[in-house]
């Protein structure tokens, strides 16, 4: 996940404000009312990213569960408004609307969000932003760490969030837990490989 540059600001801005930007090539997020922009992706995080969204994406086209996406922009809450951009993200047939999928933002939560880690994350941003999926509907985020090799999970069980689950070791199977059930690979299957 590419690193949220700092933006001090005492207006709560709007889906309006964001859809306005004057450039449309420079993305950014709207946490609670304040807008972030999302930096360019290192090279491990991009690799990561295409590795995670096609290994998700076949499982589920040939299994017709829903879409997957990348960089989506996700509408998670108005007033202050919140929309998220995860690196991959899984949305179930339960949560999609009927007909093709428009091109306007989802105005819906992801069933699972996974942000990949970049150099340039600080952790408090991470944890923080982790916490806005689950709390405005997600039900599983997946942080990776393409460098470190790691994978952790958060999720919610009952209403609460249950203790993160981490993952390591290129054979360690990762599942789709309740966001996306059925689902497994070997946690080297979402990384990038290894060069000899």
């Amino acid at each position: 996940m590419p690193r949220q540059a700092p933006m001090v600001s005492t207006t709560l801005h709007t889906l309006a404000d964001l859809l306005r930007l004057p450039d449309p090539d420079l993305p950014h997020e709207l946490w609670r009312g304040d807008l972030r922009p999302v930096m360019p992706a290192s090279h491990s995080h991009g690799v990561a990213v295409v590795r995670i969204g096609s290994v998700l994406d076949r499982y589920v086209d040939e299994h017709d569960l829903g879409a997957v996406s990348s960089d989506t922009g996700f509408i998670l809450a108005r007033d202050p408004d919140t929309v998220l951009c995860p690196d991959v993200a899984f949305v179930s047939n339960l949560r999609l609307p009927p007909g093709e999928i428009d091109s306007s933002f989802a105005d819906y939560a992801p069933d699972l969000a996974v942000e990949v880690v970049s150099p340039s994350n600080r952790t408090g941003e991470l944890k923080a932003k982790v916490g806005m999926y689950l709390d405005l509907g997600t039900d599983t985020v997946w942080v990776l760490h393409p460098n470190q090799r790691w994978l952790r999970i958060y999720s919610r069980v009952g209403g609460h969030e249950a203790p993160a689950l981490t993952l390591r070791g290129d054979d360690t199977v990762v599942d789709g837990g309740m966001a996306l059930p059925g689902f497994s690979c070997r946690l080297a299957d979402l990384l990038p490989r290894r060069r000899r």
